[in-house]
């Protein structure tokens, strides 16, 4: 009798048993399901750098498609409304593409946060106060570069004397106040004088001839001035300026 009754037992514990997976799995299946509508989502697939132009981040993400309960809060769903933004760290693969990953460039640049544009290299030149501006000149400001001999000098030896835009929208990656030293005709003393160090980023062709710009400069024979120009700025009318066409 004692078996009989715990051989009932155990196939109420089984039936018990049975019944509790059937009903767990049931669970499991309803609560995977409720997960599992899968939406395209842009994914991180080479590394982002630092201050990359929401206009260039298609080329470093592909789309895939995630289970609901993956996707986290604040993803990009339109790469349009990245434009005019640009990285604010460095994305890594594998993650997903967030909008609190992108910010103004200009709060990046007062944050001193300038990347170097791919292949170009950077060039650091000496100017005074009132050659950048008035010192408004700051990271990622986009500049114009004039050349300009000295007159007094070129004149006296009868040469042509020229003023002219070298270069249009250059890119301020860094700006550093400091001081220059100027030594006077006798070359016995020297004065400190106030300068700002900025960094462009250039082309090798573009910094050769600043360089020469800049040594031109330093001795006396000509000099650089920059101008500050954004996107909206008219280039247009530009040319050699001599003394016989100033005035026209």
């Amino acid at each position: 009798m004692i078996r009989i009754i715990g051989a009932i037992v155990a196939i109420i514990l089984a039936a018990a048993g049975a019944a509790a997976l059937f009903f767990y799995v049931q669970g499991a299946d309803i609560r995977a399901a409720q997960g599992a509508e899968f939406t395209d989502v842009y994914v991180v697939s080479e590394t982002v750098p630092l201050g990359t132009p929401g206009e260039d981040i298609k080329q470093y993400v592909k789309v895939e498609d995630l289970p609901a309960i993956s996707i986290q809060d604040g993803i990009v769903t339109n790469l349009a409304d990245l434009e005019g933004l640009a990285s604010n760290a460095i994305l890594i693969p594998g993650e997903q593409l967030l909008e609190a990953r992108f910010s103004d460039p200009e709060q990046l640049a007062a944050n001193g946060e300038v990347v170097l544009p791919e292949g170009m290299q950077e060039i650091t030149i000496a100017l005074s106060v009132e050659r950048v501006v008035g010192g408004a000149v700051t990271p990622g400001s986009t500049v114009g570069v004039i050349y300009t001999s000295n007159t007094f000098e070129r004149a006296s030896t009868t040469q042509t004397t020229d003023t002219q835009f070298m270069y249009h929208r250059m890119l301020v990656t860094r700006v550093v106040p400091g001081t220059t030293l100027v030594s006077d005709e006798s070359d016995s003393d020297a004065s400190e004088v106030s300068a700002f160090m900025v960094t462009l980023a250039v082309t090798a062709p573009q910094a050769e001839k600043l360089a020469y710009g800049a040594e031109q400069q330093s001795d006396g024979y000509g000099g650089l001035w920059l101008t500050l120009e954004p996107e909206t700025a008219d280039q247009s009318g530009s040319t050699r300026r001599t003394g016989e066409n100033i005035l026209e």
